[in-house]
């Protein structure tokens, strides 16, 4: 009875293990997208979704030759200035009187739900497209890896295994039933790392 204790215990604390690395990956290894629009206005929420098709287009054939976060994050980083100069052109196209600052920055998040995968809440590397006083409603994506632009769970499933996410990993963000969960921890360390972040 002892030893079945011990085993239980062991398998318990391997499990905990592999929750806290999936956790750490997240935060580590993702590079999300945050656009966040002028105001609340129809025609800024459409500007912001401009932005973001013209950002998105232009970072896509480059990022994925990139092979790992590193990479991508100074990728970003000696790009910020171009990307900046994009939403700008968009910007200035569609006779938007201000201009938009782009950074790459850590960012808490809360958790969000897309059309195929589910992201935890936590701490995410962001490149962060702010428009004019940035006080409307904003988009989210995963830029590195293109996550968000798999149209399907196959394609998402293909893209999470090839930036090397685990199987229980990418289970619990397509919402597998038997990795249930594994999400709602993942979600609720996210949430304890997004309060101490905020606070």
């Amino acid at each position: 009875m002892k030893r079945v204790g011990i085993c239980l215990i062991l398998a318990a604390l391997v499990w905990c293990g592999t929750l806290l690395s999936d956790r750490q990956k997240l935060n580590e290894d993702l590079i999300r997208l945050h656009v966040v629009a002028n105001s609340d206005s129809q025609a800024d929420q459409e500007i912001k979704l401009r932005v973001r098709d013209a950002v998105v287009s232009s970072l896509q054939s480059d990022l994925a030759k990139v092979a790992d976060v590193e990479e991508a994050k100074a990728y970003l980083r000696l790009n910020l200035a171009k990307i900046q100069q994009i939403a700008n052109d968009v910007l200035e196209k569609a006779g938007f009187d201000g201009e938009a600052v782009v950074t790459l920055c850590r960012e808490a998040f809360d958790t969000r739900y897309y059309d195929t995968f589910t992201l935890p809440a936590g701490i995410y590397e962001s490149l962060r497209i702010t428009i004019g006083e940035g006080s409307g409603h904003n988009w989210w994506c995963v830029v590195f890896p293109s996550l968000c632009l798999s149209a399907t769970t196959e394609g998402f499933a293909d893209t999470a295994a090839g930036a090397g996410f685990s199987d229980s990993l990418t289970g619990a963000l397509t919402g597998e039933g038997a990795y249930e969960i594994r999400f709602c921890l993942l979600d609720a360390l996210g949430k304890l790392e997004t309060q101490f972040f905020r606070g």
